[in-house]
């Protein structure tokens, strides 16, 4: 009979209709050959040699609310998934009670009972196991796992990013505190120049429009040390809040850009890169859980067998309670199948399967836009190594304009006010430099970040019991 019923389960027309993206079906990015070594180390931050600099992202993950929460997603996700493991094994529960009541004279006990106060006292231990036949419980599970290395790759995600905002905000940090240094000594050149300008004013060799020209150049300098300034603040209190701490806790930080070599761009990035990504993994993982959930419900077309049993002691008084003579037991089994729900099963099915290609089209945008971002890093790099080379060169250019000026001026063949004026040149390429410069280090960590920052692929949730396996792989669907 249970087997006839089975077979009435109807599940036609009911069915995922997304599809995942394919690794092979992917094109790498970047030039077509190999680049080994691309993939970051989990400490990737590290290369760049400045302890300050990880000491400042150690204290964020130890310390930043974000993260913690991401944190305590993981706990809750991993409790959950405990809690359905449970259903998997027998439950037994104990209960004691004793009751005062009067008994009806007119209903299951006759006089002298009936009608009399006793005392009712009962001690039983119950056990139920549900045998999962088809594999209900076993899905639920599968699904519970699902969402508990989703919530672990997202704190992993939120990890990376934190680490990358952190780095990112301290090279912007120290590019304005490198363009602060340079203010101060255009300040100086300005204020030398106006000088010089009065100087020939008052000598008669130039011009009052030549004065005023000069004059409007050292408010304009200290304007923009004024707005320097307030971006320093800024940059400061961002950093402060990233590592959890108060505004007024990096005040006195003083940031630096590596010394090192410049970061070279990488070649070609192979696609499969991408499952390294801890979004790409969680997006996967929600996948699985769907899909889970769509078996789950399945299962419940088909005929539910319960276990039961007890044992234990009943009595009217005390006196008899735990004697042989009230010992009372059973045992059975108990099925349970849907025959007749106007449509809820089905509507519930078709809910999981939506459910399930909601999730496939999410795994398929994120690992589009992994693709995109890693894409954008790179062809942001691109345009910056030829910024860099043209910059070099009229870096060169200026330096020795200034050369020849400082030794015409030495050999008595021009004015101070020539030098004054190639080494503000000077000035301007130098400022135009330390933002390239502080931009390569922001695009490397960029990359960092979009190729996964590191993360690595945990073997999911311990406190779930050893016969926990999962079918599916994380990252890129292949």
């Amino acid at each position: 009979m249970v087997l006839g019923l089975a077979g009435c389960a109807d599940f036609s027309g009911i069915h995922t209709r997304a599809h995942m993206i394919q690794s092979r079906s992917l094109a790498g990015i970047g030039p077509n050959h190999s680049s080994p070594g691309v993939f970051p180390q989990q400490h990737w931050w590290m290369a760049f040699g400045d302890a300050q600099l990880d000491g400042l992202i150690a204290r964020a993950i130890t310390a930043n609310p974000s993260l913690k929460v991401a944190q305590s997603r993981v706990v809750e996700a991993q409790a959950s998934a405990a809690a359905i493991d449970s259903a998997r094994y027998p439950q037994i529960n104990g209960e004691a009670k004793s009751t005062r009541e009067r008994l009806s004279a007119n209903s299951l006990y006759p006089p002298p009972l009936g009608g009399s106060m006793v005392t009712m006292n009962s001690a039983n231990l119950t056990g139920q196991w549900q045998l999962d036949l088809f594999g209900k419980n076993r899905a639920a599970l599968d699904a519970a796992i699902g969402q508990s290395r989703a919530a672990e790759a997202d704190a992993q995600a939120a990890r990376v990013l934190l680490a990358a905002n952190v780095a990112q905000q301290y090279f912007n940090l120290a590019r304005l505190q490198a363009q602060q240094d340079l203010d101060r000594a255009m300040l100086r050149q300005r204020e030398q120049t106006q000088e010089l300008v009065r100087q020939r004013v008052a000598a008669g060799l130039d011009n009052t429009l030549a004065q005023r020209q000069a004059q409007a150049e050292v408010p304009q300098i200290r304007r923009d040390m004024a707005a320097l300034d307030e971006q320093v603040a800024l940059a400061r209190h961002g950093l402060a809040v990233l590592m959890g701490a108060e505004p007024n806790a990096t005040d006195t930080l003083v940031a630096h850009l590596p010394t090192a070599t410049l970061p070279r761009m990488p070649g070609h990035l192979p696609a499969e890169l991408l499952g390294h990504r801890a979004d790409v993994v969680a997006a996967r993982w929600r996948v699985e859980s769907e899909l889970q959930g769509i078996q789950e419900t399945k299962a419940e077309f088909y005929p539910n067998i319960n276990l039961s049993a007890f044992i234990g002691f009943e009595s009217i008084g005390l006196s008899k309670w735990l004697s042989a003579g009230s010992r009372t037991f059973g045992v059975g089994p108990a099925l349970s199948l849907p025959i007749f729900d106007e449509g809820v099963l089905r509507a519930k099915l078709q809910g999981n399967t939506a459910r399930a290609d909601v999730a496939i089209d999410n795994y398929n945008a994120a690992v589009l836009n992994a693709l995109r971002d890693v894409a954008d890093q790179l062809s942001s790099w691109r345009a910056l190594q030829t910024q860099l080379q043209e910059q070099m060169a009229a870096q060169a250019a200026v330096s020795s304009a200034y050369d020849l000026a400082l030794a015409r001026y030495q050999g008595g063949l021009t004015n101070y006010l020539n030098v004054l004026t190639a080494e503000n040149a000077v000035l301007q390429q130098r400022h135009t430099l330390i933002d390239l410069q502080a931009r390569v280090y922001d695009l490397d960590v960029g990359l960092m970040r979009a190729l996964g920052g590191g993360y690595v692929i945990t073997d999911g949730p311990r406190q779930l019991s050893n016969t926990t396996e999962t079918r599916t792989a994380p990252g890129i669907q292949g």
